[in-house]
């Protein structure tokens, strides 16, 4: 149970305080654009919006997505089984289950494949006039899905002990 504690804390804090701050850096970044834009006659943050849209909003949807599928806010297969006897919907949200297994087990293969290629080439990326490495946003992307197919995995356990138990 120490596990599945410890995964459950770190995506509270990548939700929580990873993708909060990169919400707090939008803001300040917009803030600043527009109060330079418009007062100063002069771009305060060069290449804000590349910042904003490359950077912090891949952050804050990679770092809340493994804590809002734990929470349950990703849409759920549960119109059909809850007309269903309970062994049935159990049986059918395992199997509606081990279909998301297996399709976010091929987005995680490809997108650790993309970071490892992008570490590999040093692909970058453009900010304002400046370039900066892909990677440490990227790898981002293989961890979401790793942290949301264990606790897939977890739900997989249960429902399949509890269909066996009866």
């Amino acid at each position: 149970m120490r596990f599945w504690s410890a995964i459950g804390l770190i995506e509270k804090n990548m939700a929580g305080i990873g993708a909060g701050l990169c919400i707090l850096a939008v803001m300040l970044i917009t803030v600043a654009g527009v109060f330079g834009r418009y007062v100063l006659h002069t771009d305060l943050i060069p290449g804000g919006y590349n910042l904003i849209e490359r950077v912090l909003f891949p952050l804050i949807v990679f770092w809340a997505m493994p804590l809002a599928h734990r929470e349950g806010l990703f849409p759920r297969f549960e119109l059909l089984s809850e007309h269903l006897p309970r062994l049935a919907a159990r049986a059918l949200g395992a199997a509606v289950l081990a279909v998301e297994i297996a399709v976010y087990l091929a987005i995680l293969y490809f997108s650790s494949t993309f970071v490892m290629k992008a570490v590999d080439t040093g692909r970058t990326m453009q900010i304002g006039t400046d370039t900066w490495l892909l990677w440490p946003i990227a790898v981002m992307m293989p961890l979401a899905f790793l942290l949301m197919l264990l606790e897939m995995l977890r739900l997989f356990w249960v429902d399949a002990v509890a269909i066996f138990r009866g």
